[in-house]
């Protein structure tokens, strides 16, 4: 009996070795889980049997810390959850090694080829969400998008004398025909630049008049554009305004209609500034770089400094990660213990969030494992001696007889 309780203490020593080594060599694994031998005592009948090992439990309780990288598709999970994979031949893995590339056709991919999952996009630039699919970037060159809206934000000056516009007209080569101006720059559908200015002239108390001159042709309205203030230097009138670009200005490209605002100007007692102008078209851009956040939104950056959504990576949980069977590379595989897996965004739900440039290390704990190593070399040589001493008590007994 003893012969067999040391022999299964020699086999579940050398389980725990296997466990214990495999755990120090993947020190370095990127997204790795230490694993951990759990033993049972074995009785028969009440009388004491050895030892067996009932599982090998990895700890996903504790995670691997947050290596900088740098590199634009290194993705580090902070939290709980795993990449969705979608393997060469079909089949559906998790990881939390975040080591992405793209492969020659723009998709995201690990280094065995495997595809990361997540939200496309639609043809609007819309998010496709609910439909799970490979991530993919588009290399494609990015049409110019023509300016519809710009947005400005001014403080025209209320101590400036008023100009009589029927003694003294506009004219943009004048300076003493106005007071200001501002210029922003347009975009046509074929991604033409033009510049739009801005002409002030304080026509009367609280009232200005706004001309526009796009290269060198005024084009305001025959009506005119009035702004008007109330007595606390507040817009009342004239926020909102639309100019039509004429033809001739476009050229081959198309008509524009621009929606001009100057919401929240003011006229106070300081000089013309401009807190704010904005305008929403561009030229054409080539793919420069890669752009992801931290709710996991992939955005492709272009040569002139617009950003497109490309899609959005998404995460995956469990119920019982411990339920997961590792499959190398650095992935695993769902079984019934573990549950379902439960999609979703990251921060959202449990699920963590994706720290771009950012690669998670092992959580391997190399001086517990040092030590664990001593202690299962203990108790390797112990239940030896204890093979050892049976063996020279046969022998005594059979020199005996």
């Amino acid at each position: 009996m003893s012969f067999n309780i040391a022999l299964s203490g020699l086999q579940a020593t050398t389980q725990d070795l296997n466990t214990i080594s495999n755990n120090i060599a993947n020190g370095s694994t990127v997204g790795f889980r230490s694993g951990r031998s759990e033993f049972a005592a074995v009785y028969n009948g009440g009388q004491p049997g050895g030892v067996n090992t009932m599982s090998t439990s990895q700890n996903f309780s504790m995670a691997g810390s947050l290596a900088y990288t740098g590199r634009q598709l290194d993705m580090g999970i902070q939290g709980d959850g795993f990449f969705v994979l979608s393997g060469q031949d079909g089949s559906t893995m998790y990881s939390r090694a975040g080591m992405f590339n793209q492969d020659a056709n723009g998709y995201v991919t690990d280094p065995a080829g495997n595809r990361l999952q997540g939200y496309s996009v639609g043809p609007g630039g819309q998010l496709q969400n609910g439909n799970v699919t490979d991530l993919q970037i588009q290399a494609g060159s990015l049409p110019a998008s023509a300016t519809s809206t710009i947005s400005l934000v001014s403080n025209l000056d209320s101590r400036v004398d008023a100009i009589d516009q029927t003694d003294t007209p506009f004219d943009k080569d004048d300076a003493s025909t106005y007071h200001s101006s501002s210029t922003v720059t347009t975009y046509d559908s074929q991604g033409n630049e033009h510049a739009l200015t801005q002409y002030f002239v304080k026509t009367d108390d609280n009232e200005w008049s706004v001309h526009y001159v796009m290269g060198d042709e005024d084009i305001t309205p025959a009506a005119g554009h009035q702004l008007s203030f109330d007595e606390n230097g507040l817009l009342t009138a004239g926020a909102d305004f639309e100019l039509d670009i004429p033809r001739d200005i476009t050229g081959g490209a198309a008509a524009m209609v621009l929606a001009l605002s100057f919401d929240k100007s003011t006229q106070y007692a300081s000089d013309y500034n401009n807190s704010s102008l904005s305008q929403n078209g561009y030229t054409s851009g080539e793919l420069n770089g890669i752009r992801l956040d931290d709710g996991g939104n992939l955005y492709g950056t272009y040569t002139n400094g617009e950003e497109q959504l490309q899609g959005q990576v998404v995460l995956a949980d469990f119920n019982n990660p411990n339920g997961l069977n590792p499959v190398g590379q650095n992935a695993w595989v769902a079984t019934n213990s573990a549950g379902q897996p439960m999609i979703g965004t990251p921060t959202t739900g449990t699920l963590g969030s994706i720290n771009a440039g950012y690669l998670e290390s092992s959580n391997v704990d190399n001086t517990a494992e040092m030590v664990n190593l001593m202690t299962a070399q203990r108790n390797y040589q112990s239940n030896a001696k204890v093979l050892d001493a049976n063996s020279t008590m046969q022998q005594a007994l059979l020199n005996v007889i």
